[in-house]
């Protein structure tokens, strides 16, 4: 668990991640939280599917790298949003994140708050030297909590925006 001036950010063990696709509230009862409107894309459903699930389940590898992060208000005591680490830190020793915010949430710096601390995270583990991310051209509100951490615009295609931040303790 991370813990920021307003957030709890909590790593889902698997069972927790089976009530979160639900969207039943049951993964909130049962971490003792307020009710949360959110639903899931069908990019989240199918990253569930296809890799989130059978990589935190996979014993062989640290699921912290595969699971989704949540971000739990304080103040409120509701999840606002969430972050995955797309895997264990490759070769060049870079991890890549992806984050959103529930709707109601937005606009309010809680993704931006969220990503520091992630980084922070990232910083104290020893085979993890930068973190990379991609944004969607149109998503100005998800750039903006990239640059807000120091990130670097490295390279774009027609849609996307490719980040990097260099951790300042590494090699």
């Amino acid at each position: 668990m991370i813990e920021t001036k307003r957030l709890i950010l909590k790593p889902l063990n698997y069972e927790q991640l089976i009530k979160y696709i639900k969207c039943d509230n049951s993964l909130e009862e049962e971490l003792k939280l307020n009710k949360t409107s959110r639903t899931i894309s069908p990019e989240l459903k199918e990253a569930f599917e296809q890799t989130i699930l059978l990589n935190v389940a996979d014993k062989s590898k640290n699921y912290l790298y595969s699971t989704l992060w949540t971000a739990i208000s304080k103040a409120e005591n509701k999840m606002v949003g969430d972050l995955c680490i797309v895997g264990e830190p490759n070769a060049a020793g870079e991890i890549e994140i992806g984050y959103g915010t529930y709707e109601e949430f937005q606009n309010k710096g809680f993704m931006t708050e969220m990503v520091s601390g992630i980084i922070d995270w990232a910083s104290t583990q020893p085979n993890v030297k930068s973190v990379i991310a991609a944004t969607e051209k149109s998503n100005i509100a998800s750039s903006k909590v990239l640059v807000k951490n120091k990130f670097i615009k490295t390279s774009e295609t027609d849609t996307l925006l490719h980040w990097r931040l260099k951790l300042s303790n590494k090699a």
